[in-house]
């Protein structure tokens, strides 16, 4: 597992002690999934927050007729959660699942307020994740009510340009919200 590269994502927002990060790391866990295993069901409730080290995850919801509709791919340096789940004990309304072999560290909540007692600047450092993300769930909502499928695409490609080589047609189409179908002749049409 590469702590490495957690606490040098830390390091752009906070300086850490070696101390503090010895006690930060001591409250990791390690978790390997393999391409399908679930992170997160929904229904139950989250409860780690999952940096991960290496691999991929998408967050998708269900519909009524067994149609996944994905929120999000979740790659290297980024975290993975369902934060409503998280903060309110209540259960999950999305799935996590693994689209790669994927390694994650994960910190529980009770580590994490744990960890805020102890060292207050991670209060700083997950505050702006929170932000970020936040930003980010707004834009994206923001895309997806008022874009065409192809601007959606184009945006998509510019945030995500590794998308084409790590992701399946599928699960693009299902993440801009049109069919398989309509995705591969929208290909086409755009060269």
């Amino acid at each position: 597992m590469s702590v490495h590269l957690l606490l040098t994502n830390i390091a752009k927002h906070i300086t850490l002690t070696e101390e503090e990060q010895t006690l930060f790391c001591s409250m990791l866990e390690v978790k390997t999934l393999e391409p399908g295993d679930f992170l997160l069901r929904e229904g139950t409730v989250c409860r780690h927050t999952s940096f991960i080290s290496r691999g991929c995850l998408k967050t998708y919801q269900l519909d009524e007729n067994g149609f996944e509709h994905i929120v999000d791919f979740l790659i290297e340096e980024w975290w993975a959660d369902d934060l409503y789940s998280f903060f309110t004990g209540t259960a999950a309304t999305c799935n996590i699942r693994a689209i790669e072999h994927t390694e994650l560290l994960q910190i529980s909540k009770t580590d994490l307020e744990n960890l805020y007692q102890t060292i207050p600047k991670f209060e700083r450092f997950f505050r702006i994740l929170f932000q970020y993300a936040y930003i980010a769930q707004k834009q994206q909502i923001n895309l997806m009510l008022s874009a065409t499928a192809e601007e959606r695409y184009s945006s998509f490609l510019k945030k995500k340009p590794y998308a084409i080589k790590r992701f399946s047609q599928k699960d693009i189409a299902a993440y801009l919200g049109i069919t398989p179908q309509f995705f591969s002749s929208m290909k086409k049409k755009l060269g």
